[in-house]
């Protein structure tokens, strides 16, 4: 029988409960499936930790994940004590940058009984978003600090590796689901990155020519995501522009209890890491009230990803079927546990 370790990072918050609350899912669907098995081995990496040592994980703490075959992560952050540069600097993006995480991966629809604020239906949209470099890279400095001649200079990297395998990795999504995709710049204001972007995608459009190309300047498609959601399909973005779009498409498809997604290595020489796209919420993080769906939804994702795709999918029906009978549907109505039980039920 085949075996898959599994790192768990909970992390701050909300995170424990639900990274919990999608292991308890996960190991069911396993246990239902019958043909794999799941080891999980939890870090206590998080703010707490970086208060008691002075770092985010230890300094093995990549070579100890790069054993594992996957990474499910709950939230990162404690602001109030912890700084969330230091957070997401310490954790997130050197995991990111390390396995060549590449490709984000968001989906946007909505569960059966969520009503999102657009009272709209029939949507689906995948976001993809570069993951490792772009205006995320961490290139620059300040200089003359604490003085009238203060200077902060952030500097967003592009480089025709990164900028063509992420387009590549989004045709390829898109030639696997209704061929349609979406390439977000901003080329009419950022004259050379977005434009090298923008020339990118139509030297890889012409190797994929099944699949429709629009190219959307970055505010227009943030219109279209809240007028006609209906009509996108694969959206390709920037790590900046993916980020705020994603935040964006949680809230179309009901809020962020809602809200998957994966870090994917596309090649699989590293572990990929999965995780709820929302923070650890500390001002609910002692009520048990956290929805844990878009925990387990990424666990559902780390299981395709994984291979095991009969029980990927049977977790989604089982997600699908708690939400119809209106349980995990709105902020706070529903504990953690009975979200969780819920989805358990329908799987057992």
């Amino acid at each position: 029988m085949k075996n898959h370790s599994i790192a768990l990072i909970p992390g701050d918050g909300i995170g424990t409960a639900v990274t919990d609350a999608a292991w308890a899912v996960l190991q069911a669907a396993a246990r239902k499936d019958g043909t794999f098995t799941l080891t999980g081995k939890t870090f206590p990496w998080s703010c707490a930790f970086y208060k008691e040592t002075g770092a985010m994980m230890p300094s093995d703490g990549i070579e100890t994940l790069r054993g594992f075959d996957a990474i499910l992560l709950g939230a990162v952050g404690w602001p109030a004590e912890v700084p969330d540069a230091v957070s997401l600097h310490g954790l997130l993006l050197p995991i990111r940058k390390a396995f060549v995480q590449y490709a984000n991966i968001r989906p946007h629809r909505l569960l059966p009984g969520v009503e999102g604020p657009l009272k709209k239906e029939g949507f689906d949209i995948l976001c993809i978003r570069e993951n490792t470099e772009g205006e995320y890279s961490g290139a620059g400095g300040r200089v003359h600090v604490g003085t009238p001649d203060e200077v902060a200079v952030e500097t967003s990297i592009f480089t025709r590796t990164g900028v063509e395998r992420i387009l590549r990795f989004g045709f390829e999504q898109a030639r696997s689901r209704r061929k349609k995709l979406a390439s977000i710049t901003k080329s009419n204001a950022q004259k050379y990155s977005m434009v090298f972007w923008d020339e990118m995608t139509a030297k890889i459009a012409a190797e994929y020519p099944d699949v429709e190309v629009t190219n959307y300047h970055i505010d227009a498609m943030a219109a279209r995501m809240v007028m006609a959601p209906e009509s996108l399909d694969v959206v390709v973005a920037s790590n900046l522009f993916g980020d705020i779009l994603t935040d964006l498409g949680a809230a179309i498809q009901g809020g962020l209890g809602f809200a998957a997604s994966a870090n994917i290595n596309p090649d699989r020489s590293a572990p990929s890491m999965f995780e709820p796209v929302h923070g650890s919420a500390p001002d609910i993080a002692h009520l048990g009230i956290a929805n844990p769906i878009a925990a387990i939804w990424s666990g559902a994702m780390m299981l395709d990803h994984l291979g095991e795709k009969q029980a990927a999918a049977d977790i989604i029906s089982a997600i699908e079927a708690a939400t119809a009978k209106g349980i995990g549907t709105l902020p706070g109505k529903d504990k953690t546990d009975t979200i969780t039980a819920a989805v358990l039920a329908v799987l057992a």
